[in-house]
């Protein structure tokens, strides 16, 4: 029996990393419709926060696609939204577990 545990492990895993890759190339698809690029989002929300990135990507919010920037300042995690379309920075809030 216990060599079918990690078996089973792996192809859990395994499935759960197929699933994330899907999401990662849905998104990669959405973002050609932004008119500024994911460098350029991440320096705005650097300078918003006055930081630097950690993390960043592309993802359907609510009812809208931004551009979602993890922000590290001094030892606060603030997580930033910019407007794929405009650059501006529509939020910024220190970053929750959630």
């Amino acid at each position: 029996m216990k060599r079918h545990i990690p078996i089973l492990f792996l192809a859990l895993v395994s499935a759960a990393g197929t699933a994330v890759a899907g999401e990662s190339v849905s998104n990669a698809l959405a973002s050609g419709d932004a008119n500024i690029s994911l460098t350029e989002a991440i320096s705005a929300a650097e300078q918003h926060v006055g930081g630097r990135a950690a993390f960043a990507e592309y993802e359907q919010a609510k009812d809208q696609w931004v551009y979602e920037v993890f922000v590290l300042k001094d030892k606060t995690v603030m997580e930033v939204m910019v407007d794929p379309a405009s650059g501006a920075v529509i939020s910024a809030a220190e970053a929750s577990d959630d």
